[in-house]
Protein backbone atom coordinates (compact mmCIF):
# COMPACT_ATOMS: atom_id res chain seq x y z
CA UNK A 1 0.00 0.00 0.00
CA UNK A 2 1.37 3.74 -0.69
CA UNK A 3 1.64 5.98 2.38
CA UNK A 4 -2.21 7.51 1.32
CA UNK A 5 -4.10 4.26 1.22
CA UNK A 6 -2.36 2.90 4.39
CA UNK A 7 -3.80 6.07 6.41
CA UNK A 8 -7.18 5.68 4.41
CA UNK A 9 -7.46 2.00 5.86
CA UNK A 10 -6.23 2.76 9.32
CA UNK A 11 -9.13 5.72 9.54
CA UNK A 12 -11.54 3.80 8.15
CA UNK A 13 -10.75 0.52 10.44
CA UNK A 14 -10.95 2.94 13.40
CA UNK A 15 -14.08 4.61 12.55
CA UNK A 16 -15.89 1.47 11.99
CA UNK A 17 -14.26 -0.13 15.49
CA UNK A 18 -15.47 3.06 17.33
CA UNK A 19 -18.75 2.74 15.49
CA UNK A 20 -18.91 -0.99 16.49
CA UNK A 21 -17.96 0.03 19.98
CA UNK A 22 -20.97 2.68 20.22
CA UNK A 23 -23.39 -0.08 19.46
CA UNK A 24 -22.38 -2.66 21.92
CA UNK A 25 -22.10 -0.04 24.51
CA UNK A 26 -25.89 1.07 23.74
CA UNK A 27 -26.90 -2.80 23.94
CA UNK A 28 -25.49 -2.46 27.29
CA UNK A 29 -27.73 0.65 28.54
CA UNK A 30 -30.55 -1.22 27.47
CA UNK A 31 -29.73 -4.19 29.40
CA UNK A 32 -28.69 -2.01 32.18
CA UNK A 33 -32.22 -0.14 31.79
CA UNK A 34 -34.23 -3.58 32.00
CA UNK A 35 -32.05 -5.21 35.08
CA UNK A 36 -29.77 -2.59 36.34
CA UNK A 37 -31.99 0.53 37.07
CA UNK A 38 -30.12 1.69 40.35
CA UNK A 39 -26.85 1.03 38.47
CA UNK A 40 -24.60 -1.93 37.78
CA UNK A 41 -22.83 -3.73 40.68
CA UNK A 42 -21.73 -7.74 42.18
CA UNK A 43 -23.55 -9.51 42.94
CA UNK A 44 -25.19 -10.19 39.48
CA UNK A 45 -29.22 -10.61 39.09
CA UNK A 46 -30.61 -13.55 37.49
CA UNK A 47 -31.20 -13.20 33.58
CA UNK A 48 -33.41 -14.69 31.31
CA UNK A 49 -31.86 -17.94 30.06
CA UNK A 50 -32.56 -16.64 26.69
CA UNK A 51 -30.90 -13.22 27.25
CA UNK A 52 -27.61 -14.88 28.46
CA UNK A 53 -27.87 -17.03 25.24
CA UNK A 54 -28.20 -14.17 22.88
CA UNK A 55 -25.53 -12.55 24.64
CA UNK A 56 -23.10 -15.47 24.22
CA UNK A 57 -23.50 -15.25 20.51
CA UNK A 58 -23.63 -11.88 19.84
CA UNK A 59 -20.03 -11.06 21.39
CA UNK A 60 -19.04 -14.32 19.35
CA UNK A 61 -20.48 -12.11 16.06
CA UNK A 62 -19.25 -8.82 17.68
CA UNK A 63 -15.15 -10.94 17.14
CA UNK A 64 -16.22 -12.47 13.87
CA UNK A 65 -16.98 -9.05 12.86
CA UNK A 66 -14.03 -7.22 14.28
CA UNK A 67 -11.98 -10.11 12.36
CA UNK A 68 -13.93 -9.82 8.97
CA UNK A 69 -12.93 -6.25 9.33
CA UNK A 70 -9.04 -7.17 9.46
CA UNK A 71 -9.04 -9.54 6.79
CA UNK A 72 -10.79 -7.12 4.31
CA UNK A 73 -8.13 -4.78 5.18
CA UNK A 74 -4.92 -6.57 5.25
CA UNK A 75 -2.99 -7.62 2.39
CA UNK A 76 -1.63 -10.44 3.41
CA UNK A 77 -2.15 -12.73 6.25
CA UNK A 78 -0.07 -11.44 8.58
CA UNK A 79 -0.95 -7.96 8.51
CA UNK A 80 -5.20 -9.63 8.61
CA UNK A 81 -3.63 -10.26 11.69
CA UNK A 82 -2.54 -7.17 12.57
CA UNK A 83 -5.60 -5.09 11.80
CA UNK A 84 -7.73 -7.28 13.52
CA UNK A 85 -6.13 -6.98 16.98
CA UNK A 86 -5.69 -3.22 15.89
CA UNK A 87 -9.60 -3.00 15.52
CA UNK A 88 -10.48 -5.30 18.04
CA UNK A 89 -8.45 -2.74 20.51
CA UNK A 90 -10.09 0.11 19.50
CA UNK A 91 -13.11 -0.83 20.18
CA UNK A 92 -12.44 -2.13 23.55
CA UNK A 93 -10.96 1.02 24.84
CA UNK A 94 -13.90 3.22 22.86
CA UNK A 95 -16.70 0.53 24.61
CA UNK A 96 -15.74 2.06 28.18
CA UNK A 97 -15.24 5.66 27.09
CA UNK A 98 -18.84 5.23 25.51
CA UNK A 99 -20.04 3.77 28.94
CA UNK A 100 -18.25 6.84 30.99
CA UNK A 101 -20.28 9.25 28.77
CA UNK A 102 -23.30 7.49 28.59
CA UNK A 103 -23.63 5.99 32.25
CA UNK A 104 -20.93 7.58 33.83
CA UNK A 105 -19.24 4.41 34.61
CA UNK A 106 -17.14 2.45 35.06
CA UNK A 107 -16.13 4.61 38.80
CA UNK A 108 -12.32 3.76 38.19
CA UNK A 109 -10.25 2.50 36.41
CA UNK A 110 -10.59 -0.36 38.56
CA UNK A 111 -14.00 -0.95 38.59
CA UNK A 112 -14.96 -4.39 38.57
CA UNK A 113 -16.77 -5.57 34.82
CA UNK A 114 -17.90 -8.81 33.23
CA UNK A 115 -15.06 -8.83 30.35
CA UNK A 116 -16.16 -11.79 28.33
CA UNK A 117 -18.93 -14.90 28.04
CA UNK A 118 -16.83 -16.89 25.58
CA UNK A 119 -16.47 -20.16 26.60
CA UNK A 120 -17.43 -18.92 29.93
CA UNK A 121 -16.67 -15.78 32.12
CA UNK A 122 -14.17 -13.63 32.02
CA UNK A 123 -14.18 -10.95 35.18
CA UNK A 124 -11.30 -8.17 36.04
CA UNK A 125 -10.59 -5.05 36.61
CA UNK A 126 -11.51 -2.15 33.61
CA UNK A 127 -8.01 -1.33 33.33
CA UNK A 128 -6.81 -4.74 32.54
CA UNK A 129 -8.95 -5.11 29.27
CA UNK A 130 -7.08 -1.48 28.69
CA UNK A 131 -3.92 -2.33 29.14
CA UNK A 132 -4.35 -5.68 26.92
CA UNK A 133 -6.13 -3.23 24.03
CA UNK A 134 -2.82 -0.67 24.44
CA UNK A 135 -0.40 -3.62 23.69
CA UNK A 136 -2.80 -4.92 20.50
CA UNK A 137 -2.63 -1.63 19.37
CA UNK A 138 1.27 -1.28 20.30
CA UNK A 139 1.52 -4.46 18.05
CA UNK A 140 -0.51 -3.82 15.16
CA UNK A 141 1.52 -0.48 14.64
CA UNK A 142 4.74 -2.44 14.58
CA UNK A 143 3.54 -4.95 12.00
CA UNK A 144 1.83 -2.77 9.92
CA UNK A 145 4.93 -0.19 9.99
CA UNK A 146 7.41 -3.02 9.10
CA UNK A 147 5.07 -3.92 6.69
CA UNK A 148 5.49 -0.93 4.48
CA UNK A 149 8.97 -0.68 5.45
CA UNK A 150 10.30 -4.34 3.87
CA UNK A 151 7.66 -6.73 1.61
CA UNK A 152 8.72 -9.74 3.92
CA UNK A 153 7.67 -9.66 7.61
CA UNK A 154 7.72 -12.94 9.55
CA UNK A 155 6.55 -13.01 12.83
CA UNK A 156 8.35 -16.30 14.36
CA UNK A 157 7.68 -19.00 16.22
CA UNK A 158 9.41 -17.72 19.21
CA UNK A 159 7.25 -14.86 19.23
CA UNK A 160 4.02 -16.87 18.14
CA UNK A 161 4.44 -19.05 21.16
CA UNK A 162 4.79 -16.12 23.32
CA UNK A 163 1.92 -14.03 22.25
CA UNK A 164 -0.06 -17.43 22.56
CA UNK A 165 1.57 -18.13 26.39
CA UNK A 166 0.79 -14.99 27.43
CA UNK A 167 -2.76 -14.56 25.75
CA UNK A 168 -3.82 -17.59 27.90
CA UNK A 169 -2.13 -16.95 30.93
CA UNK A 170 -3.96 -13.58 30.62
CA UNK A 171 -6.98 -15.06 29.78
CA UNK A 172 -6.25 -17.41 32.99
CA UNK A 173 -6.01 -14.12 35.19
CA UNK A 174 -9.06 -13.00 34.01
CA UNK A 175 -10.69 -16.07 34.78
CA UNK A 176 -9.25 -18.09 37.71
CA UNK A 177 -10.88 -16.66 40.90
CA UNK A 178 -14.70 -17.27 38.98
CA UNK A 179 -14.00 -20.76 38.28
CA UNK A 180 -12.81 -21.54 42.02
CA UNK A 181 -15.45 -19.59 43.32
CA UNK A 182 -18.12 -21.85 40.88
CA UNK A 183 -16.44 -25.27 41.46
CA UNK A 184 -16.60 -24.70 45.36
CA UNK A 185 -20.48 -25.22 44.57
CA UNK A 186 -20.35 -27.48 41.73
CA UNK A 187 -18.22 -30.13 39.47
CA UNK A 188 -16.44 -29.56 36.77
CA UNK A 189 -19.04 -32.15 35.21
CA UNK A 190 -22.04 -30.09 36.47
CA UNK A 191 -21.07 -27.12 35.05
CA UNK A 192 -20.56 -28.14 31.45
CA UNK A 193 -23.47 -30.40 31.54
CA UNK A 194 -26.78 -28.43 30.58
CA UNK A 195 -28.80 -30.31 33.69
CA UNK A 196 -29.14 -28.50 36.87
CA UNK A 197 -28.80 -25.03 34.63
CA UNK A 198 -31.06 -22.45 36.68
CA UNK A 199 -29.57 -23.36 40.00
CA UNK A 200 -25.91 -23.29 38.19
CA UNK A 201 -26.83 -19.69 37.05
CA UNK A 202 -28.34 -18.84 40.60
CA UNK A 203 -25.45 -19.76 42.17
CA UNK A 204 -23.28 -17.48 40.13
CA UNK A 205 -25.51 -14.57 40.35
CA UNK A 206 -23.88 -15.03 44.58
CA UNK A 207 -20.12 -14.21 42.99
CA UNK A 208 -18.83 -10.74 43.83
CA UNK A 209 -15.12 -10.61 42.51
CA UNK A 210 -12.57 -9.77 45.47
CA UNK A 211 -8.97 -10.06 44.34
CA UNK A 212 -7.30 -9.50 40.93
CA UNK A 213 -4.31 -11.35 40.17
CA UNK A 214 -2.19 -9.07 38.92
CA UNK A 215 1.19 -11.31 39.23
CA UNK A 216 -0.49 -13.30 36.90
CA UNK A 217 -1.52 -10.58 34.00
CA UNK A 218 1.26 -9.03 34.46
CA UNK A 219 2.98 -12.39 33.48
CA UNK A 220 0.98 -12.29 30.48
CA UNK A 221 1.60 -8.88 29.63
CA UNK A 222 5.27 -8.96 29.96
CA UNK A 223 5.02 -12.38 27.54
CA UNK A 224 3.03 -9.89 25.20
CA UNK A 225 5.95 -7.09 25.33
CA UNK A 226 8.79 -9.32 25.06
CA UNK A 227 6.72 -10.80 21.79
CA UNK A 228 6.86 -7.39 20.61
CA UNK A 229 10.42 -6.56 21.22
CA UNK A 230 12.12 -9.54 19.91
CA UNK A 231 10.02 -9.03 16.83
CA UNK A 232 10.90 -5.14 16.05
CA UNK A 233 14.62 -6.27 16.78
CA UNK A 234 14.76 -8.62 14.16
CA UNK A 235 12.91 -6.70 11.72
CA UNK A 236 15.13 -3.76 12.31
CA UNK A 237 17.70 -5.85 11.59
CA UNK A 238 16.65 -7.05 8.38
CA UNK A 239 15.81 -3.32 7.44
Amino acid sequence: MTNNKILKTIIWITIFSIAMAYMESAIVVYLRALYFPEGFAFPLKMVEKNIIVTEFFREIATVIMLAGAGILAGRKGIEKFAFFIYSFAVWDIFYYVFLKVLLNWPESFLTWDILFLVPLTWVGPVIAPIINSLTMILLAGCIVFFTEKKKAVKVGRIEWTLLITGSLVVIFSYTEEYMRYMLTGYSMTELIGITNSNEIMKYACTYVPRHFNWYIFGGGEVMHLAAIFIFCRKMIRNI
